[in-house]
């Protein structure tokens, strides 16, 4: 068996990871030049060069690239034996999970899970908006922007949005029109606008696809987080666009009424995404089919 230096092997894969040879180092708790030493050995061994240097700034090679996709999988398999090994019995599973979705959706549905999977040990990372897919995080994701390579993508749901808002303020507009409606406090989270000039980009394609306009002096309220504008919407401070997945979980205590019938479909999906090298993980696999069940509505 010609194996190349294992540990030169390891040192590339989480420079290819990171993208840094600098984080590399943290990473492994050695200097950077440790780590630049381990990477040549191994261009050195294959007699190959795996990384496309221009002074200081660096990517990989088509080479490096295809080597990075087969290694990764395979020091994935040999990290999974391990933990398994380590832990003396099959059943742990690590999902990263938007924030928003875990304490809106996802657990106060796990009761459910615990009860039809007693034997797996079901452990929640909350990740931001931008999912690093690495088995040092967790073993499956949920995501918008699934990997292209080197990853199974199972579509959970598509994203559709709906107005809502506080019972109070409910109270103070169920009876005017959509129109008026619109012209109330509206609440955006950095998860429903983008920055610049399309920062309110999905309140005006909701109103374009009700029929409604939306006038050039709107009243906008910005905040960083959905589970904050959620809040906010909560204690009638305006109204909010929410997903229809998280606005369906929402109960009647949470004092959130939907406005409108109407759904704005986003174009978003969500992914259930796990590597290639798990297609054949029961524990995985019984994860994604709970999560299906969970979608159907």
């Amino acid at each position: 068996m010609n194996l190349p230096p294992l540990r030169a092997v390891q040192y590339f894969e989480v420079v290819a990871r990171l993208q840094s040879f600098s984080k590399a180092a943290l990473e492994l708790h050695v200097t950077q030049s440790a780590v630049s030493h381990q990477v040549r050995l191994l261009e050195e061994h294959l007699d190959l060069t795996l990384f496309e240097r221009q002074g200081r700034m660096f990517s990989l090679s088509n080479v490096g690239e295809g080597f990075y996709e087969e290694i990764s999988t395979a020091l994935g398999a040999i990290s999974n034996a391990s933990r398994t090994i380590k832990s003396g019995r099959k059943g742990k599973v690590r999902l990263a999970v938007y924030s928003s979705l875990a304490v809106k959706w996802l657990i106060p549905r796990l009761e459910s899970f615990k009860q039809q999977y007693p034997h797996i040990e079901l452990t929640l990372n909350m990740v931001a908006d931008d999912v690093t897919f690495n088995e040092h995080i967790a073993d499956c994701f949920i995501s918008v922007i699934p990997p292209k390579k080197g990853y199974i993508s199972t579509s959970l749901y598509q994203e559709r949005l709906v107005p809502a808002c506080g019972k109070s303020l409910w109270q103070q507009i169920k009876h005017i029109s959509l129109n008026d409606i619109i012209n109330q406090q509206l609440l955006l989270s950095t998860q429903y606008f983008d920055v610049g000039e399309n920062q309110h980009t999905d309140w005006l394609r909701w109103c374009a696809s009700a029929g409604i306009p939306l006038a050039s002096d709107a009243k906008f309220s910005h905040f960083s987080h959905v589970l904050f504008t959620a809040e906010a919407a909560k204690f009638n401070l305006g109204i909010m666009l929410i997903d229809t997945m998280l606005m369906e979980s929402i109960s009647s205590a949470d004092n959130l009424i939907q406005i409108d019938e109407h759904e704005l479909v986003t174009g978003d999906s969500y992914y259930f995404v796990y590597k290639e090298n798990q297609a054949k993980n029961t524990d995985i696999q019984a994860l994604e089919h709970w999560l299906l069940a969970q979608c159907v509505i």
